[in-house]
C-alpha cells in the first residue's frame, strides 16, 4: 500500500477476514478529487456481484466544492474493476453459507485509487465478546508487566 485514504473501522469487528484482494475502483475526475482531501467514508459499504460485475454499494465520498454541476450522487454504486476469473472465484466464495465481500480500506497506488477487499464471515455476537475479553486480558498483562518493569 502506498499512503492509506480511509479504513473501513467495523470490517474486522464483523467479520473474519480470510482472504483479501487488491481491486481498482471506476471513479469521476471530482470524486478523485474529494478523496485527495480525505472525504470518503467506508463504514456501511459493502460489495456484491450482479449480472458478472462487481459493485461497491454504500461508500461515500463527499461532493466536491468546486465541482458544481460535475459532482456525482455521493453514494452511488461505483464499478469494481476484475477480471473474469477474480469475478467468477469471489461468486464461489460468496455462495458459501456467511461468506461476505467486505471493502477493508482505501488507498492509492501510483496515481490510482485502489481498495482493499475481502471475504470474510460475519461474527456472532459471542465471537466479539471473546474478542474484545481477549484483547483487554491482553492489556492488562502488558500494563502489569509494564509497571513490574518500574519498579
Amino acid at each position: 500500500m502506498s499512503s492509506l485514504i480511509a479504513k473501513n473501522p467495523t470490517a474486522h469487528h464483523n467479520y473474519t477476514i480470510e482472504n483479501t484482494m487488491e481491486v481498482g475502483i471506476v471513479l469521476s475526475g471530482t470524486e478523485i478529487k474529494s478523496i485527495r482531501q480525505g472525504k470518503v467514508n467506508l463504514k456501511d459499504c459493502y460489495a456484491i456481484i450482479k449480472d458478472g460485475e462487481a459493485y461497491v454499494l454504500g461508500m461515500h465520498i463527499s461532493p466536491y466544492e468546486q465541482g458544481n454541476i460535475f459532482n456525482k450522487d455521493p453514494l452511488r454504486n461505483r464499478k469494481l474493476l476484475l477480471n473474469k476469473r477474480e469475478i467468477n472465484r469471489l461468486i464461489g466464495l460468496t455462495q458459501q453459507k456467511g461468506y461476505s465481500l467486505v471493502p477493508i480500506c482505501l488507498y492509492f497506488k501510483g496515481s490510482f485509487v485502489k481498495m482493499e477487499l475481502g471475504i470474510g464471515k460475519g461474527k456472532k455476537l459471542y465471537d466479539k465478546r471473546q474478542e474484545l475479553a481477549k484483547r483487554d486480558a491482553e492489556r492488562t498483562v502488558e500494563r502489569a508487566l509494564k509497571n513490574k518493569q518500574y519498579e
